[in-house]
C-alpha cells in the first residue's frame, strides 16, 4: 500500500458536487481522460467500416445515407430505386394497425425470397463456369439440405427457383424425407436429385422406394454397412430396385468445430474395409449396378480450397475404384462444406470465415474430380453438393429492440456527503484517493480506490455500512476510474429475445453472427455494449462479437418516451429456427416475408405471422391453455377474464406503449414493438378474444 496516509478526521472539501467527473482535481482531469482528440463528425460511411458490413455483407447488404441497413434483394444486379431500408420494413411490420402497420409483435424475422433466389441462381452459375473453365465432362447438379431450414416456404422457394437447374433436396430423417418427395412432386424438376441420408430403418427405405415409384430420382445413400440388408429386404417386399450411395468415411478433415464430424473417427460413413464388403454382398446379389453414387463430407465451414481439394481428391479416388470394381458410378457428392464470411475477414484463422470466393470454391471442386477421373480413365461424374448453409444464411434477417440499459455511475451532492458518514479507515481511504488525484498520482489513487472498496463491502456484509454508503462507494470509486482515464466497462443493453430461442448457436458452440443495430447510423455508436436476453439463465447474453471484440458499439437509447432502438442478426438463416428451445417458455419470433417491389418503398409483405403465443408453448409443453383459463377465471370477473384470454393470446415477449414505440432517431416514424393484434390491442376485440377463448373449452 503507498506510504502516503492523511488524518481522518482532517476536514476534506467535497471534489464531488456534481454527478460526474467533471469537478475531480484539475491534476487527474489533465491526464489521460483529457488526452482524447476532439470527435470529427460521423457519417454512415464510418458506421459501414466500425461494423465491416461491407466485408460479410457484401452484396446484399449496406448503410444507406439515412443510416438505415438497407438490402440489395438481387444482389450486385440490385438497381437504384431496388434497394430495400430495413428500418422501413420492420415499421411496416410492427407499426400500429390505425397507423397503416401491421401490429405484428417483436422479435420480428424477415425473410427476403428475392435473396434466396439469388443465392440458387449465384450457386448455379458458378459451377457452371467452373465446368466451362476446366473443360469438365459433365455438369454441377446439386441439393438442398433441408436441415438448414425446414421452413415451408424456403424450402418450396428452393425448388422453384432451382428447378431451371435440376437442383433437388436431400433428407436426414422421416419427416425431412416427406417433406421432400412432397415438395419435389409439386414443384421439383423430373430430374432432380433427392438424396437420401441418415440413420435409417425399415420404415425409412420403403419412404425412399415410394419416392421413386413416384417418378423422383431418390438415392439411398448407406451411412452403415448394416443398412444395405434392409434396403434388400424393402426393395424385394415392394418390387422397387433401389438406386444406393454410399458415404465414405475420408482421411481427410480439418481441425476446427466443424471438421469433428469427418476424418476415419466421424460420425458417419464406410470405411475402405466396409466400401469393399458392401461392393462384394452387391455382386453376390446382382445388384451391383444399383450402386451409382458416392458420399463424403468433410465438415461445414472448410476454410481454404487447399483442404478442399485434397479432400475431394481423394474421394474421387474411391469414386474411380469403385467403378473399377463394377459399380454403375454417376454421381460425386461433396456434401456440404461451403463456408460463410461471417466475420468478414475473408480469411482462414477461424471457424467464423473463410478463404475462398463460391466461384473459387466451384473450380477447386470441378478441377479437383476432373483431374483424378482423367487420370484413372473414368467419365466424368454429375457433381452434387449440399450447400445448404451458403444457401439460406443471407436470406433472413432476425430483428430485436433493446429496451433498457445500465447507467453509468451517479454521484450527486446529497450522495456524496454519505461519504462522511463512513467509518475512519474507510473516510481515510477515501481522503487519500484525493490526495494523490491532486497530485496527479494516478497508480496511487487507483490502488486507494480499490481498498476503500473492498473495505466498504467488507463493513457492509458486518452490518457497519447501510446500502446508500455502499452505492455512495461504489459510484465514487467508478467515478475515479473514469477521471483517470480507465476503459469504461461495457454497459449491458437488455433485449427484448431469448438467445436460446433465436440464437442457439451462440451460446451452444460460440457461434458468432454479426450483430448491429439497423438506424441511426449516421450518428456515432459512443458506448460499449453486451446484450442480457429475457431469460432467467446466466448464459441468456451476448459478450463476444465478430472481429474479436468484446462488447459492441451502440448508441445511448433513446428516453423512455421514444423506445425504439432495434438492433439485426444477419447470416443466421441456417439452422437457428429448427435448433432453437423453449427456455422460460419463449417462443419464436414473428416472421414476414418481404419481396422487392415497384411501389413507394421498394418492398411489399406478401406474408406476415405473429409468433408462438403464450398458449402456444404451453401446449409444447403438454399444458391445456383452454382448461387453465377455466380454472382462472372461476376466481375473477367478466374484465380481468378477459384480460387473461388476451394474456394467453399474446406472445412471451414484452410489449411497450405502441405511442412511445418510436424509431429513436429523434423522429416518430411508426416503429412499434406493441404486439397490438395478439396482446390485445382495441378494446372492441376484447369480447370477441373472450368468446373465442371459452368457445375452445366447448
Amino acid at each position: 500500500m503507498p506510504a502516503l496516509a492523511v488524518d481522518a478526521a482532517t476536514p476534506v472539501a467535497h471534489a464531488f458536487a456534481s454527478c460526474d467527473a467533471a469537478r475531480f482535481p484539475a491534476p487527474l482531469m489533465a491526464g489521460p481522460a483529457a488526452d482524447k482528440p476532439e470527435e470529427a463528425a460521423w457519417s454512415a460511411d464510418l458506421s459501414a467500416a466500425l461494423y465491416n458490413v461491407d466485408g460479410w455483407g457484401a452484396p446484399y447488404f449496406f448503410v444507406n445515407d439515412d443510416g438505415d441497413v438497407a438490402v440489395r434483394p438481387h444482389g450486385a444486379a440490385t438497381l437504384p430505386g431496388q434497394e430495400i431500408d430495413l428500418a422501413k420494413v420492420v415499421a411496416k411490420a410492427a407499426g400500429p394497425r390505425e397507423a397503416g402497420g401491421l401490429g405484428l409483435p417483436m422479435p420480428l424475422l424477415v425473410r427476403f425470397p428475392d435473396v434466396l433466389r439469388h443465392r440458387v441462381e449465384t450457386l448455379n452459375a458458378a459451377f457452371d463456369y467452373a465446368v466451362r473453365s476446366t473443360g469438365y465432362g459433365s455438369r454441377y447438379q446439386g441439393v438442398y439440405p433441408v436441415k438448414c431450414n425446414q421452413d415451408r416456404y424456403v424450402v418450396e422457394d428452393i425448388v422453384e427457383f432451382g428447378e431451371p437447374f435440376r437442383f433437388g433436396l436431400e433428407a436426414g430423417s422421416k419427416p425431412e424425407l416427406l417433406l421432400a418427395m412432397s415438395c419435389l412432386v409439386a414443384r421439383g424438376n423430373p430430374d432432380a436429385l433427392l438424396v437420401c441420408n441418415g440413420y435409417k430403418d425399415d420404415g425409412y427405405v420403403s419412404l425412399a422406394l415410394m419416392a421413386r415409384t413416384m417418378g423422383l430420382n431418390a438415392v439411398i445413400v448407406l451411412e452403415q454397412e448394416e443398412e444395405l440388408d434392409i434396403v434388400v429386404e424393402a426393395s424385394r417386399r415392394l418390387g422397387v430396385r433401389p438406386v444406393v450411395g454410399m458415404r465414405a468415411k475420408l482421411r481427410t478433415k480439418h481441425a476446427g468445430h466443424f471438421g469433428s464430424t469427418s476424418g476415419e473417427k466421424g460420425k458417419f460413413g464406410l470405411n475402405a474395409a466396409q466400401i469393399l464388403s458392401v461392393v462384394t454382398k452387391l455382386k453376390a446379389m446382382g445388384m451391383v449396378d444399383c450402386l451409382q453414387l458416392l458420399h463424403f463430407h468433410i465438415g461445414s465451414q472448410i476454410p481454404t480450397t487447399a483442404l478442399l481439394s485434397d479432400g475431394v481428391g481423394e474421394a474421387a479416388q474411391i469414386y474411380c475404384e469403385l467403378a473399377r470394381l463394377g459399380a454403375d458410378m454417376r454421381v460425386i457428392d461433396v456434401g456440404g462444406g461451403l463456408g460463410i464470411d461471417y466475420d468478414g475477414t475473408h480469411s482462414a484463422q477461424t471457424d467464423m470465415s473463410v478463404a475462398y470466393s463460391l466461384e473459387e470454391y466451384a473450380v477447386a471442386v470441378v478441377a479437383a474430380v476432373g483431374r483424378v477421373c482423367d487420370r484413372k480413365g473414368v467419365p466424368h461424374p454429375i457433381v452434387c453438393s449440399e450447400s445448404g448453409r451458403a444457401l439460406v444464411s443471407h436470406h433472413s434477417v432476425l430483428v430485436f429492440e433493446a429496451f433498457s440499459a445500465t447507467a453509468p455511475g451517479q454521484l450527486d451532492a446529497a450522495t456524496a456527503y454519505l461519504l462522511d458518514e463512513l467509518t475512519d479507515d474507510c473516510r481515510a481511504d477515501y481522503r487519500n484517493v484525493m490526495a494523490a488525484a491532486v497530485r496527479g498520482d494516478y497508480d496511487t489513487c487507483g490502488l486507494y480506490a480499490d481498498q476503500l472498496k473492498r473495505r466498504s463491502a467488507e463493513q457492509f456484509k458486518e452490518g457497519v455500512l447501510g446500502l446508500e454508503h455502499l452505492a455512495a462507494v461504489d459510484a465514487f470509486c467508478e467515478i475515479v476510474a473514469r477521471g483517470m482515464g480507465a476503459p469504461e466497462p461495457p454497459r449491458t443493453y437488455h433485449i427484448n429475445l431469448s438467445v436460446f430461442t433465436s440464437l442457439p448457436d451462440m451460446w451452444a458452440i460460440g457461434q458468432q453472427f454479426p450483430i448491429i443495430p439497423i438506424q441511426r447510423l449516421q450518428e456515432r455508436p459512443a458506448v460499449d455494449g453486451v446484450l442480457s436476453d429475457l431469460t432467467c439463465d446466466s448464459d441468456g447474453k451476448v459478450c463476444e462479437f465478430i472481429g474479436g471484440r468484446h462488447s459492441l458499439p451502440l448508441h445511448e437509447l433513446p428516453t423512455h418516451a421514444t423506445r425504439g432502438y432495434y438492433l439485426g442478426m444477419f447470416l443466421g438463416g441456417a439452422y437457428q429456427e429448427a435448433l432453437g428451445g423453449l427456455h422460460n417458455l419463449f417462443g419464436g419470433p414473428s416472421v414476414v416475408r418481404v419481396s422487392q417491389s415497384d411501389g413507394p418503398h421498394c418492398f411489399a409483405v406478401t406474408r406476415a405471422a405473429a409468433g408462438p403465443s403464450c398458449a402456444d408453448v404451453l401446449r409444447a409443453m403438454q399444458h391445456e391453455p383452454e382448461v387453465m383459463f377455466e380454472v382462472l377465471k372461476q376466481r375473477t370477473d367478466d374484465a380481468t377474464a378477459a384480460s387473461l384470454a388476451r394474456a394467453f393470446g399474446a406472445m412471451p415477449y414484452l410489449v411497450f406503449d405502441p405511442e412511445a414505440a418510436v424509431m429513436s432517431s429523434g423522429e416518430s416514424s411508426g416503429m412499434s414493438s406493441d404486439s397490438e393484434g395478439s396482446a390485445a390491442g382495441a378494446a372492441e376485440e376484447d369480447d370477441d378474444e373472450w368468446e373465442f377463448m371459452r368457445g375452445l373449452t366447448v
